[in-house]
């Protein structure tokens, strides 16, 4: 492999880390701090991709598009929270686990019924559609580079409410002692509401982000969701940190292990995993 190839594969594996970060992120920190298995957080991502693609063809514009999918996303999230899962926060993980598989189902179905069954493809906005050559024969496509910095001012964003703001730091004491949080006076429920919809709008935002190299198409939440789940358990449940570090490596084994070793790339990953987990039972980063 020359040099010209590694830088690809590892840009490549950058912005699939990265990508990987913003829906584990919003999954680790639902289960982390509210306690939640949501097996329907992929579903989230598909809706994202979805909504890009439909307002992308009413509006023109990937942009806008985003923007107003970001905006639906959190007021979906924040009514799912309010309509659901809050209800189930004292219940038994088994019955939280039938709820959000129950979710997939139904969000399949109204995407089915609003959208279609068809695969349907999202334009690059003209501005970012052009590659940066490499060699004479190798380019790199500019929206991926794109897709990349997006994701990293809202991982630097997201550290940042999280580790330097008031409300962080209420949801870091959620997280801790729920009954000590709420008894100095914190309301805990409006807390969770927020981490929901932030959770939700993550996961949109990474699926509408991805949508023009992805394409759009039925089921495309579970494919992502096994390695989401992947990526928390590595990093740490409820750790943001460790889900941005598990990300990484993640996407530099899945990336390098399709080039290198096309025969094991499939359980590279789960290797991985199993390796993490023999040393570090609970992560590389605890909460």
């Amino acid at each position: 492999m020359d040099f010209a190839n590694f830088l690809i594969q590892l840009l490549n594996s950058l912005q699939y880390g990265l990508l990987l970060f913003m829906l584990a992120a919003g999954l680790t920190l639902i289960f982390g701090i509210m306690g939640v298995v949501n097996l329907a957080h992929g579903s989230f991502y598909m809706l994202g991709a979805y909504m890009a693609w439909y307002f992308t063809s009413m509006l023109g514009s990937l942009t806008l598009a985003i923007l107003l999918g970001v905006v639906l996303a959190v007021v979906f999230g924040w009514l799912l929270e309010w309509l659901l899962f809050r209800h189930f926060y004292q219940r038994d993980h088994l019955d939280q686990v039938l709820l959000t598989f129950g979710l997939i189902y139904i969000f399949e179905e109204v995407r089915s019924i609003l959208w279609g069954d068809d695969v349907h493809a999202v334009q690059v906005p003209e501005m970012l559609n052009w590659s940066i050559p490499l060699t004479e024969n190798l380019s790199y496509p500019v929206y991926r580079l794109v897709m990349s910095g997006v994701c990293i001012a809202l991982a630097l964003g997201l550290y940042l409410l999280i580790s330097r703001t008031r409300l962080g730091m209420k949801i870091r004491a959620g997280a801790f002692n729920r009954e000590m949080t709420e008894s100095l006076g914190i309301n805990i429920r409006l807390i969770h509401g927020v981490v929901f919809a932030l959770g939700v709008a993550l996961a949109a935002i990474a699926g509408m982000i991805a949508s023009p190299i992805a394409s759009v198409y039925p089921g495309m939440g579970s494919s992502v969701l096994i390695m989401c789940f992947v990526v928390v358990v590595i990093g740490g449940i409820g750790s943001v940190r460790g889900a941005l570090v598990a990300a990484l490596l993640v996407g530099l084994v899945d990336t390098f292990g399709k080039v290198l070793l096309p025969q094991v790339a499939g359980m590279a990953v789960y290797m991985l995993m199993a390796l993490v987990l023999l040393y570090k039972p609970e992560g590389l980063f605890k909460q």
